[in-house]
């Protein structure tokens, strides 16, 4: 038998993949095309050339035994000096190689901050709507994930429930912006807010409160700039994937960036070295490493995404639903037509549109539009949500 631990989360877990495998299933027996799949955030812009150009250079040009033998635990120090070199003439920073983590994806640097930072009943608060797999990473990992509601009419973090959310055991906030599942940005008075009430948490608590920032999709913003979140707090470690930025999430690399500002931050990164043996990490996969040498600063064509973004927008809320409009990643916060948005997202298969519904991320009552899809899916979807409001009236 499996754990109870893990018999509980099955138990508890509505599976946004569950959903994504069901809409292939479909596919397979009416067309591709008549599917409107929106259920993951599988990207739909193919990567940028250089990326796999220069993987096959490296592959052409550098011994295999060397390419494919085991880095440092932390990864290659040359890729390492690379990340804190963009990291320092983008945003005017100090980092060092010793403040940079290579990891396979911001999902695998969160899971070991966890490990590094947390004890047993330890406390991770973030904002909901939140991705719905934080509270995996943080539970299987000693912690209690603490929800704190955004306010629900801008998505932007809400001070009251912020406040509250605090206790003697937090150790961690974990914010996620651009965001998923809403695809709202934190505005830098948000920030600002957030950096004050940890700054006054620490204080009042007497020990360090970490900030957390999950950044994979940094550079999908449509039109309206990112803050860079150490700016602002100086107990901040980065984590960021280039899954969404260069359409790799099959590849899995990313890295934690560690803030020169940490107080402790030596001891922070002794830890997440530490964690990366403990865990069974071993090291991020070293030819995606070596990509980043000549793809650091690459991105796919966001463009794209926000012509997806303003269609869905504009005809979604055109047709009477109430949406958010979000400013980036390529998610739709929309509200669900009845109470129950699971059983709503299941009406809505009626229609042949897939939707992963809020509950699953502590949004219950609104349901996750994925529009990193064809251009021509969101066009054709659009007569299908139009029934299905109908349906509802």
């Amino acid at each position: 038998m499996i754990s109870k631990r893990m018999q509980k989360s099955l138990e508890e877990a509505i599976s946004i993949r569950d959903i994504f495998e069901e809409g292939k299933k479909l596919a397979a027996i009416y067309g591709k095309e008549n599917i409107f799949d929106f259920s993951i955030g599988n990207p739909s812009v193919e990567p940028p050339a250089i990326v796999n150009d220069t993987m096959k250079e490296i592959l052409d040009t550098q011994a295999p035994l060397a390419l494919h033998g085991y880095p440092s635990n932390v990864g290659h120090p040359e890729v390492r000096q690379c990340v804190a070199d963009y990291l320092n003439g983008k945003y005017a920073a100090s980092y060092g190689v010793e403040n940079i983590c290579m990891t396979s994806g911001a999902a695998c640097a969160i899971a070991l901050l966890c490990n590094t930072l947390l004890d047993a009943g330890d406390e991770v608060v973030t904002f909901a709507p939140y991705f719905w797999e934080y509270k995996s990473y943080v539970e299987t990992l000693y912690g209690k994930l603490v929800p704190a509601l955004c306010n629900q009419e801008t998505l932007q973090p809400d001070e009251t429930t912020f406040r509250a959310a605090f206790s003697e055991k937090t150790r961690i906030v974990l914010i996620n912006t651009p965001n998923n599942p809403t695809g709202a940005v934190y505005t830098e008075e948000s920030i600002k807010m957030v950096a004050n009430v940890m700054r006054e948490m620490e204080e009042k608590y007497g020990h360090p409160i970490y900030l957390i920032s999950d950044e994979p999709y940094r550079k999908l913003s449509y039109g309206i700039e990112i803050p860079f979140i150490p700016d602002y707090y100086d107990d901040t470690i980065i984590v960021y994937s280039y899954s969404k930025t260069l359409s790799i999430p099959g590849e899995r690399i990313g890295y934690a960036a560690l803030s020169p500002k940490m107080a402790d931050v030596n001891e922070v990164f002794a830890g997440l070295t530490a964690s990366m043996r403990y865990m069974g990490y071993v090291n991020a996969p070293s030819l995606q490493q070596k990509m980043l040498l000549k793809c650091v600063d690459a991105a796919v064509d966001v463009s794209v995404y926000e012509k997806n973004r303003n269609l869905l927008y504009d005809s979604l809320t055109q047709i009477g639903y109430e949406c958010i409009r979000p400013d980036g990643a390529f998610y739709l916060f929309m509200k669900a037509l009845e109470e129950d948005d699971w059983e709503f997202c299941q009406r809505a298969k009626k229609e042949r549109i897939l939707m992963a519904p809020g509950k699953a991320f502590y949004g219950p009552g609104w349901v996750r539009i994925s529009y990193c899809v064809p251009y021509q899916i969101v066009k054709d979807s659009i007569p299908a949500f139009k029934r299905l409001y109908d349906s509802y009236q």
